[in-house]
């Protein structure tokens, strides 16, 4: 089968070249020259038979927006794009509009491996009408990983990446817990081996997962983490994960949470710990500490 990949950084690229390990034809195309296969994204489009299939791995947002926007007026009716980014499930059903008004079919799809899936391959979670996810099988086939699990037609439009925003929400409240019972074990006196407390949970344990094999990889080379600053990011799933769930009335206290420490963590000193520590020393007389001046 042949297939147009637009954006070809760590993901798109590897995601490239494990399709073309399965026997596909794939056309790359990327702002960066040296890596990419053609010049324009014109030239992408004009080396495929058609119908035409063409998958989107850049950055959510404006940049997703832009290239749909390009697709609209290169491409013809009955052929077909897939958003392989972390977009919003709301902005599938925009872009499934603005392409299904010109005959171009599109799917949605939450893709999970990061640097690891070219060799373990990818997880997919997609979204879309069965006709257009059925025409690009043999490609999900090539990403998925061996064995009978890692892909699922999710639902309609949508689905793939409403269903891969959960994904990374879960994601966050596990990387929490791990953290959290990590910086317990740090703490006390008793405890003088935590990197070794961690890898004698990866067999035999309710908690064992990847995550925390990954872990113990991080310990492995950092023993106590010195070299890094407490500092984490959100990607945006997360927030939408949170969003999601005060619209539909679920309570998601773990996952709230994870966010919010993520939060906490970009703050030198924390606004809120001010008025908290001004508090307990007016109602408790509690001890604060003062800001050393230059």
């Amino acid at each position: 089968m042949q297939i147009g990949l637009i954006g070809l950084g760590r993901m798109g690229g590897n995601m490239r070249e494990r399709i073309r390990n399965a026997g596909h034809t794939v056309i790359g195309y990327d702002t960066n020259p040296d890596v990419s296969d053609v010049a324009h994204l014109s030239d992408l489009v004009d080396g495929l038979d058609g119908p035409r299939a063409v998958w989107v791995m850049v950055p959510a947002g404006a940049p997703t927006q832009n290239v749909i926007d390009q697709l609209c007026s290169l491409l013809k009716p009955g052929d077909t794009v897939v958003d392989g980014g972390n977009s919003r499930w709301t902005d599938d059903e925009r872009h499934a509009k603005e392409l299904g008004a010109r005959g171009i079919g599109f799917v949605d799809a939450g893709v999970s491996g990061g640097v690891w899936g070219l060799e373990h391959g990818y997880a997919l979670m997609v979204g879309g009408d069965e006709e257009h996810v059925e025409r690009l099988k043999p490609i999900f086939h090539a990403l998925k990983p061996d064995g009978p699990y890692g892909y699922v037609h999710a639902g309609g439009v949508g689905a793939g990446h409403f269903a891969k925003m959960v994904h990374n929400g879960i994601e966050y409240a596990m990387m929490q817990a791990y953290a959290e019972g990590w910086e317990l074990l740090e703490k006390v006196d008793s405890v003088d081996n935590v990197r070794e407390v961690f890898r004698s949970w990866q067999q035999g344990t309710v908690i064992r997962s990847w995550l925390l094999d990954l872990a113990v990889g991080a310990l492995d080379e950092d023993e106590h983490l010195d070299r890094l600053r407490g500092y984490a990011e959100d990607s945006g799933e997360g927030r939408w994960t949170v969003e999601a769930a005060i619209d539909n009335a679920v309570p998601l206290p773990a996952i709230t949470a994870s966010l919010f420490s993520r939060f906490a963590s970009r703050q030198e000193d924390s606004p809120q710990m001010k008025m908290v520590a001004a508090l307990r020393n007016q109602f408790g007389g509690h001890a604060v500490e003062s800001v050393k001046k230059a």
